[in-house]
């Protein structure tokens, strides 16, 4: 009897204790299970440290890199540089996305939604992205001709996409100027004042404006713990939205760059065809800036969390650039010493063939296989099992270039970084760019060689990929960062 009375006691314990606290300290119940899910076509890179910087002497006597030991964060990487397809997507996404808003705005009755999932009406209607556009139709062709280019720039009358109407608005959050000593909350201590006291969020508060509402103050609401009185903020007016940028920017690469980037060359059939044609869907997406490259990471974040959304997955994570640190550490592949991704200390492998599109020996560019770039796939991958590390199209990263970064940089995940304004001078707007390309010598090929180009500058040798911070180790990981 005496058990049956203690399991009926325990059972009532139980049932009282999942709907009132307990008074002891169990953390937040009923906390989503989280799962890491490998993006599709990255690989995990485990965390680690080595040796950032040249094995060897420094051969041209540069004196932009150094030797210093630093240690990375776990992250993903794409396992080979984004393809002209892949970039394509993101071309097809901001068309597609001026393309809904305009025949929205025009009343086009099935490209708006008037009511709600209970069927009750939306004021104002919101836009259904979800309409297949029907280019073709004579309504929508006629709502739509803004974004050709007009009769007269027309060549042989073909009605072709406008590619100046490409523009892509986005945002992204300034966290370093958040974290700015002066951007941040910084309370000061003033008279005490024992009148007027409301409870906010644990402190007592006073406001001078009529703003009351729980969690929200007004600029000039101050709190006191009973020693003092501290102002809610004194960052002359300053809040979140002062570090939330706002870019807009045209997204189509500069084929043209294929013409522009060299001298009495004839490259015209790669200016007609390179991007858009199928023949190079699965190339390295090139001509495009920093910026661009970088907006292509926030759309892909978008594009990401919000089918992880609907999913029922509410934790995000954002895809990026690469640090200098994170593309050198992966692109060594796990081979500290090795001054190529392959892990040997030559550009040929034992039958004489070169393991990377470069320019060989003295211009022979076929040498290699290739002319120009080559599929993203084509050449071996190292041990990490990425392609085209070195050679083909040379990578954005996320850092600025200064010579003498690695002096001041930390070495724990270093990351200098420096955010130009159009108005700044053109010193202030290098970006790092690692790798070498199909046009460079292969000195460019080794994995410590850092170079730079301007950010809003687009060239037909440079492309780039992504990556996206590893959030820790779920289940199936084993104890040293590596993922099963």
């Amino acid at each position: 009897m005496k058990k049956f009375i203690l399991l009926g006691s325990m059972a009532a314990i139980t049932a009282v204790g999942c709907k009132t606290s307990t008074g002891e300290l169990v953390g937040v119940q009923g906390r989503p299970e989280w799962f890491d899910i490998d993006p599709f076509g990255m690989m995990h890179i485990p965390m680690g440290s080595y040796n950032m910087g040249p094995s060897d002497e420094d051969a041209p006597y540069a004196h932009t890199t150094k030797s210093k030991t630093v240690s990375v964060q776990a992250f993903y990487i794409d396992q080979t540089e984004i393809s002209n397809n892949e970039y394509r997507q993101f071309v097809y996404w901001v068309r597609d996305s001026i393309a809904h808003r305009a025949l929205f705005e025009s009343g086009v009755a099935e490209h708006a939604v008037e009511n709600d999932a209970f069927d009750q009406p939306l004021e104002p209607p919101l836009v259904n992205w979800d309409t297949k556009i029907e280019y073709d139709q004579q309504e929508v062709r006629e709502v739509l001709e803004f974004m050709f280019y007009p009769p007269e720039e027309r060549f042989y009358r073909r009605r072709e996409l406008d590619t100046r109407k490409l523009n892509y608005e986005y945002y992204w959050l300034n966290l370093r100027l958040a974290a700015a000593k002066s951007n941040r909350f910084k309370p000061s201590k003033s008279p005490d004042e024992k009148t007027g006291l409301d409870f906010i969020n644990g402190y007592q508060s006073t406001s001078t404006g009529d703003n009351k509402t729980l969690g929200h103050y007004d600029v000039n609401d101050e709190i006191t713990d009973g020693h003092g009185k501290y102002s809610i903020r004194e960052r002359k007016d300053k809040d979140r939205s002062v570090f939330i940028v706002k870019d807009v920017i045209n997204v189509y690469p500069d084929t043209l760059a294929w013409i522009h980037d060299f001298t009495y060359s004839f490259n015209e059939p790669m200016t007609n065809m390179y991007f858009w044609h199928p023949a190079y869907d699965d190339y390295p997406v090139v001509g495009v800036t920093w910026k661009q490259a970088r907006a292509f990471c926030i759309w892909r974040t978008q594009l990401f969390n919000n089918w992880l959304a609907a999913n029922g997955q509410t934790y995000v994570n954002d895809f990026r650039l690469p640090t200098e640190s994170e593309w050198e550490y992966a692109a060594r592949g796990g081979n500290a010493l090795s001054p190529y991704p392959w892990g040997g200390p030559y550009i040929r492998n034992a039958l004489g063939c070169f393991l990377g599109n470069f320019k060989p020996m003295r211009g022979s560019y076929i040498d290699d296989g290739g002319f120009h770039t080559v599929k993203i796939g084509m050449y071996n991958p190292n041990d990490y099992g990425l392609y085209c590390m070195a050679g083909n199209a040379a990578e954005w990263t996320s850092n600025a270039f200064d010579e003498s970064s690695y002096d001041f940089s930390h070495d724990l995940n270093p990351d200098y970084v420096y955010e130009a304004q159009d108005n700044e001078a053109s010193v202030l707007k290098r970006k790092v760019i690692r790798g070498g390309s199909w046009k460079d010598v292969g000195f460019y090929l080794q994995t410590s060689t850092r170079t730079y180009e301007y950010q809003d500058t687009a060239k037909c040798y440079i492309g780039f990929r992504c990556v996206q911070t590893y959030l820790g180790r779920a289940k199936g990981d084993d104890v040293n960062g590596g993922h099963l």
